[in-house]
């Protein structure tokens, strides 16, 4: 048997990948993190799944689950919020199912800052104001960083900032980000994007700490930096260029 690490996307049902849902309409069981899940997600699995909420287990209870229903012979799907590639901790797992000696593989889902874009309808590449994305979180109560990825190093590039885990401390990273951003850069705060209790919040790098505290918000936050959230800002792409020569990229017919 294999066990399906599976990206369920930012929590709305239809934001599965069709991959994810055919995976889920044919697992034994689902371990899932209720925390940022919306429930029905778990709409695409089989009635009669044993369902595991992993929010109150920690890495070994989870493993334990896993590798006991491939000992067992069920299909296994673990389900992840956003897509896998980013805080998924799907690094240590694996590590240890290999250990195991228990198969998986990984189905990627909507990334939590991608469906905070698209609720906002911004580009986060915006020619001649940003090329770069820079994906990353705060540090609290959890993991440390490595020194060579400082807020501050990367505030330098001034390059659109997805903040992840970073809900809580956001009036302290607004004080570190201002110098190089600026006290009027846009700044966006998404809250369970594209569930029924999605929350948006806009505003600069100086009020929006304001607007977080008035919102009481805690978890479940992405927070968007940068100058091309400003509609107003930015150049056009070369690729759409009436100048640009289209014969040279031209693919020659088919037979």
């Amino acid at each position: 048997m294999t066990v399906h690490f599976v990206g369920a996307g930012p929590g709305a049902a239809d934001l599965l990948t069709l991959r994810a849902a055919s995976l889920l309409a044919r697992a034994d069981v689902v371990l899932y993190p209720g925390t940022y899940l919306d429930a029905e997600v778990l709409g695409h699995a089989r009635p009669d799944a044993r369902l595991v909420d992993t929010q109150d287990l920690d890495l070994d209870q989870i493993l334990a689950e896993l590798v006991a229903a491939d000992g067992a012979g069920r299909d296994v799907v673990r389900l992840v919020s956003g897509d896998p590639s980013l805080y998924s901790a799907v690094a240590e797992q694996t590590r240890r199912l290999d250990a195991a000696g228990v198969g998986w593989d990984v189905t990627p889902g909507v990334p939590a800052y991608a469906a905070a874009a698209a609720l906002v309808g911004r580009e986060l590449t915006v020619p001649l104001v940003a090329q770069s994305v820079v994906l990353t979180r705060a540090q609290a109560r959890s993991t440390a960083m490595p020194e060579t990825e400082s807020l501050a190093r990367f505030a330098a590039t001034r390059a659109t900032l997805a903040l992840h885990l970073a809900v809580t401390r956001t009036r302290e990273l607004m004080a570190e980000l201002e110098p190089d951003y600026g006290a009027d850069c846009p700044v966006v705060v998404v809250h369970r994007a594209s569930q029924p209790d999605e929350l948006v919040l806009r505003g600069t790098v100086a009020d929006v700490a304001d607007a977080v505290e008035r919102a009481g918000l805690r978890q479940a936050a992405v927070i968007l930096v940068g100058r091309a959230l400003d509609p107003h800002d930015g150049g056009e792409s070369y690729l759409y260029d009436p100048a640009r020569d289209r014969a040279a990229k031209r693919r020659p017919a088919q037979p």
